[in-house]
């Protein structure tokens, strides 16, 4: 299974490279793509190259897509035709979607929170139309799982892989990668 994590200017590059790193530890095929030049510059001035361009990206390739937040990195994923099409066409045949700190607003936006738990970060609340906020470090609910912020990306995405591989691969990652804490 594929997994798609789009890059937008200004995303937060801590989970963006995080979830990247993470899941490809876990033996799961990631593509990252941008949606304007490559590299993308993400919100703290560090450029990274991504490996395709979201308008190439046929959604049917994938068993999931994962949003890291930033600002203004979430508004650009947000306004994005594309980005919406692929977590929308994703979502509909029951693929995983993720989003962490700002990038729940995407999903909100999108329409596919409702009746769902979700967690972002702090003042992005009213964004997750029809979303029961938990306020949690990550929240998994069926097949969308939401992050509340940087710090907590490793956690999220050490969920995403078990989600999608198993418990012995988070526990295997959380060994070999020295993660001693659980969110």
């Amino acid at each position: 299974m594929k997994m798609l994590v789009p890059f937008a200017e200004g995303f937060e590059e801590i989970e963006g490279v995080t979830i990247v790193d993470v899941l490809r530890r876990a033996g799961i095929a990631v593509t990252s793509a941008h949606l304007g030049e490559n590299p993308v510059t993400g919100s703290h001035g560090i450029s990274v190259t991504a490996d395709s361009w979201i308008e190439d990206i046929d959604a049917d390739d994938y068993g999931g897509i994962i949003l890291p937040g930033g600002m203004p990195g979430s508004e650009n994923l947000r306004n994005s035709k594309s980005v919406l099409s692929v977590i929308n066409m994703i979502n509909n045949r029951g693929g995983y979607i993720g989003a962490i700190c700002a990038a729940p607003l995407v999903l909100g936006h999108a329409g596919i929170l409702s009746g769902k738990r979700a967690t972002c970060f702090p003042g992005f609340e009213e964004e997750l139309r029809g979303a029961e906020i938990t306020g949690d470090p990550v929240t998994v609910d069926g097949n969308i799982i939401t992050g509340r912020g940087p710090g907590c990306a490793i956690p999220f995405a050490l969920e995403i892989a078990a989600m999608v591989k198993s418990a012995d691969v988070k526990k295997r990652l959380k060994d070999t990668m020295q993660v001693y804490w659980d969110l």
